[in-house]
């Protein structure tokens, strides 16, 4: 691997800095990352959970991300080797894992993601996580398995009950709030300034600092994204892409409207 894939979203996190980025779910475009780029963002998440987006549009989404500085990242479905490998293949820098619950789970993940002796990530070389390129095989292993960024999704109450055993997991390197899934696994759906949602997010955010580990979450917009920043998360994705064209078409249609006499 030559320089343009080291992962500077993960050191950035692992130095207690910020790092803000932005979610995918409905562009799949060989311009949507040149776009993101160009609006700052420092990393990039494609969803395959919601979307329906199968490992050919992925693959898709990497080559034509690799001509940016964006951190390419990928939300698979579930936590299975298939789906995990595949993506780390077609270059991904770092996975999202939704529905994380036990410790075993997330080193489960760990393992995946990582090539021996540390995991079990199968061997293919010269493809696209490598540019098609020659060179030392170890020298590849070891970096990816130092520059690949695991984000394991914490969004039930049993993730909330097992989050500082996840934290504490040799591997993964933020945890990432799933607050819509979180207040229905609480049987209260999308109630955010509800005590016992508030007190999950705490619990989430002191496992993180204990073990030093970002906290990420999703921020609708700016005021809410500032609310996020005070709290103590550190990895944030500004919105989605239908949403921010929807809100913006939204905005810009009202005021033509209000200039018709």
């Amino acid at each position: 691997m030559d320089s343009t894939r080291q992962n500077h979203v993960k050191r950035a996190l692992r130095e207690g800095r910020v790092a803000v980025g932005t979610m995918v779910f409905e562009f799949a475009t060989p311009g949507i990352a040149r776009i993101a780029a160009a609006a700052g963002a420092e990393f990039i998440l494609y969803d395959m959970e919601h979307t329906g987006w199968s490992v050919e549009t992925i693959r898709m989404l990497m080559a034509t991300t690799r001509c940016t500085n964006l951190v390419p990242l990928v939300r698979v479905p579930a936590t299975e080797y298939h789906f995990v490998a595949r993506a780390l293949d077609a270059g991904a820098l770092g996975l999202m894992v939704p529905m994380v619950e036990t410790p075993e789970q997330a080193r489960r993940i760990v393992q995946y993601t990582q090539y021996p002796p540390a995991g079990q990530r199968g061997a293919a070389f010269g493809v696209a996580h490598d540019d098609y390129t020659g060179g030392d095989i170890v020298a590849k292993m070891r970096t990816a398995n130092d520059e690949t960024m695991i984000i394991a999704l914490i969004e039930s109450v049993q993730g909330i009950e097992n989050v500082d055993a996840i934290a504490a997991v040799d591997g993964i390197d933020v945890l990432w709030l799933g607050h819509f899934d979180l207040t229905n696994s609480q049987g209260i759906p999308g109630q955010f300034t509800h005590p016992t949602f508030l007190a999950a997010v705490e619990k989430l955010l002191a496992a993180a600092k204990k073990h030093g580990k970002a906290a990420g979450m999703m921020a609708a917009n700016v005021p809410d994204a500032k609310a996020r920043l005070a709290q103590g998360f550190r990895c944030l994705a500004y919105g989605g892409d239908l949403w921010l064209y929807q809100n913006a078409l939204r905005e810009g249609i009202e005021g033509v409207k209000k200039q018709v006499v």
